[in-house]
């Protein structure tokens, strides 16, 4: 039998709390004002993807209290972060805050409306996605949304895998051409596509709708983006008019699927790189402050951004706007 010292309790003990002291150290979040940690982040990618295309569109999803500089929708508002973007756009805001199907409580709708109402007035564009799969309740939806002069989405399923066959035809379909954001009357947003057996058949399927506005991501199946030629056969409508195509972008979260992520990274390596987001396996919170995220995303030839504009995409979804919400609880 090996000698075990008498006092091997305290040595692990003591092993155990520098491990501790050194990763809480190591871990600390730095007292920053998260909010406009955010704002300036869209500015970049803003300004990095106009030096590229003047008009490229720009709509950051929640995050609705980055508008104002105090977060109060009665507040001052954000004017620089607000020139850098097109639009707002909102999930939720009738049906599915708490649950797919169901109607959004009413405080919450209208805490929400009092910031999407200030950045309409202010000339944006605004894009509500409700989850309702019951057709009278995306008939609701889209009667809400259109009475307020919002661009709205029925998706009846949450993960946003599909075209929905209602209603037929889509909901204030439009013979025009669309060439800016504000034209528009109607979108899609379609970001998973696992249910189509083949690209091909994701991408017929797309150019087969009159869709104003298609969402949708980079990539057909994660590795491979789309092309410049994919990008511009979308762009025509079924009817032959002219649409616009956006491309969605997670920026608040890392993604252990997309193409620049490495093996062996697991939180805090790289320093960045957070905890785990328990309700999206394969999905990380990121310290989006931190230049090395930020070089993935904007700023030169190997970013995601820019991979976005060499395809051809009209414009960026922006997502997990609200990531300045985790770290704020911290």
């Amino acid at each position: 039998m090996k000698y075990l010292p008498e006092n091997l309790g305290i040595i692990l003990l003591t092993g155990i709390m520098s491990l501790w002291i050194y990763s809480c150290k190591k871990n600390e979040v730095p007292d920053l004002d998260f909010r406009q940690e955010m704002r300036v982040f869209v500015q970049r990618i803003s300004a990095f993807a106009r030096s590229y295309e003047p008009g490229f569109i720009v709509i950051p999803q929640n995050g609705q209290e980055l508008t104002t500089l105090n977060g109060e929708s009665s507040g001052p508002l954000a004017t620089t972060y607000l020139q850098s973007i097109t639009g707002q756009a909102r999930e939720d805001l009738f049906y599915g805050y708490n649950g797919d199907g169901t109607l959004t409580p009413t405080d919450e709708s209208k805490y929400m409306q009092g910031f999407l109402d200030r950045v309409k007035m202010e000339g944006k564009v605004i894009f509500v996605t409700d989850y309702c799969n019951a057709h009278p309740d995306m008939k609701d939806s889209y009667q809400r949304n259109e009475t307020k002069g919002y661009i709205s989405f029925a998706a009846d399923h949450r993960e946003l895998d599909n075209i929905p066959e209602y209603p037929s035809p889509i909901f204030n379909v439009n013979v025009n051409s669309i060439q800016t954001l504000d034209q528009g009357q109607n979108f899609l947003l379609l970001l998973n596509p696992w249910n189509y057996s083949s690209r091909q058949q994701f991408l017929d399927s797309l150019r087969g709708t009159n869709y104003d506005i298609l969402i949708i991501d980079l990539f057909f199946d994660g590795d491979t983006p789309l092309s410049n030629e994919e990008i511009a056969s979308l762009k025509i409508k079924t009817n032959k008019a002219n649409r616009l195509v956006i491309c969605y972008l997670s920026i608040g979260e890392a993604e252990n699927y997309r193409y620049y992520w490495q093996p062996g990274w697991e939180f805090a390596n790289p320093a960045w790189l957070d905890h785990p987001n328990p309700d999206w396996p394969g999905n990380f919170y990121v310290r989006y402050w931190e230049p090395e995220w930020q070089a993935i995303i904007y700023g030169n030839d190997n970013s995601y951004i820019k991979r976005i504009l060499d395809a051809g995409f009209d414009g960026v979804y922006l997502d997990i706007i609200d990531a300045f919400e985790y770290f704020e609880e911290l």
